[in-house]
């Protein structure tokens, strides 16, 4: 079993910046794709970041330059630093995980519970 802990959301003023962050615990064999979603209320969850074991980044078109994703593999966990935030990032933003839990498992998405950001006077 995989759990995914996300923490640092809140609320900033436009202009400002947070830096969220997930750790994944539990069986962890190995790990692939790391990313961050969001979701806003009346829309669609959407990619907004993501990043390979390889180290390929992406980025939604929304948050290029403002954005950005790194992960530390040692400390099983992915960071999104957020800058220059506008009101409508304003969503719950999830990370998730592609995990295999064991050598002859598959790999599996993951996802955290969430946590709410806000960018508002």
């Amino acid at each position: 079993q995989v759990q995914l802990a996300e923490s640092g959301g809140g609320l900033v003023q436009p202009g400002g910046s947070l830096r969220l962050s997930c750790a994944a615990s539990g069986s962890i064999f190995s790990m692939d794709t790391m990313g961050w979603y969001r979701q806003a209320p009346g829309k669609q969850r959407e990619l907004v970041a993501s990043v390979t074991n390889g180290g390929r980044i992406n980025y939604a078109n929304s948050v290029l330059g403002r954005f950005t994703i790194s992960r530390d593999n040692a400390k099983n966990m992915v960071y999104l630093q957020m800058n220059s935030l506008k009101p409508e990032d304003t969503a719950v933003y999830y990370c998730n995980f592609v995990i295999k839990s064991s050598l002859l498992s598959a790999y599996v998405g993951y996802w955290g519970q969430g946590t709410q950001v806000t960018v508002s006077t």
